[in-house]
């Protein structure tokens, strides 16, 4: 059975809300990564834990507080209301924001890992000749931690796409503008329309053991050049 018009625009959604998901958690996390690879502020601690929770915490806990605070009461909404935006609840924009919290470990924790593994002695070298903290960053840092970075980019678009509690909670189910691959299939499942939600769920399967037998391989590549 091919897939309808509606799947299609919830695949479309879903890979665009992945794909700027993905960019603005580079962005963002890269640094964050760097700089939880490198400090030794006290801060570490907690901070490091408020970047892991959403990988012990339910989606749907996470998805409940950002939409209080995304809506008229709460204080981004206040903000929000007052520039004139309305309310980022049950937008594409409100989809994006909780994507980024629900998806900031799966990106913040491989940089960190590959930027703690180069060590000091790179990074030294550099000072030696006298690279500067950016050039040190951007020269040296950044293209050994290479690997960590792949595996952020793939790790935080493959998650983003598997989402459902959170965008459920902050987005609802809007044709066009918060319905995404997850919610479409729930609503095949709520319909009994078995053989359509059979067509999204076994895509997603597939997409799925695909990345994670590419970060495997990926990973098998890795240890043998090390050694």
């Amino acid at each position: 059975m091919p897939l309808s018009s509606s799947d299609l625009a919830a695949i479309w959604l879903t890979l665009q809300l992945a794909s700027i998901t993905t960019v603005l958690l580079l962005l963002l996390g890269t640094p964050l990564a760097w700089w939880l690879a490198r400090t030794r502020s006290w801060l570490k601690a907690p901070i490091g834990a408020v970047v892991a929770l959403p990988l012990v915490l339910p989606p749907t806990v996470i998805g409940f507080y950002l939409l209080v605070a995304m809506g008229p009461q709460g204080p981004v909404g206040a903000l929000t209301q007052s520039l004139g935006l309305g309310t980022l609840s049950f937008t594409f924009t409100g989809l994006v924001i909780g994507s980024l919290f629900y998806s900031l470990p799966f990106v913040v924790q491989p940089i960190q890992n590959a930027f703690e593994a180069i060590g000091t002695r790179p990074l030294e070298v550099a000072a030696t000749l006298r690279a500067g903290r950016f050039d040190r960053f951007f020269h040296v840092a950044l293209p050994l931690a290479r690997p960590g970075l792949v595996t952020a980019s793939v790790l935080g678009f493959a998650h983003t796409i598997g989402e459902f509690g959170v965008v459920l909670m902050i987005g609802g189910n809007i044709p066009d503008q918060t319905r995404v691959v997850s919610v479409q299939i729930f609503n095949h499942v709520e319909a009994m329309e078995y053989a359509q939600a059979h067509w999204l769920a076994a895509g997603m399967l597939v997409f799925s053991f695909a990345i994670l037998l590419t970060l495997q391989r990926r990973g098998r590549v890795g240890a043998r050049a090390i050694s």
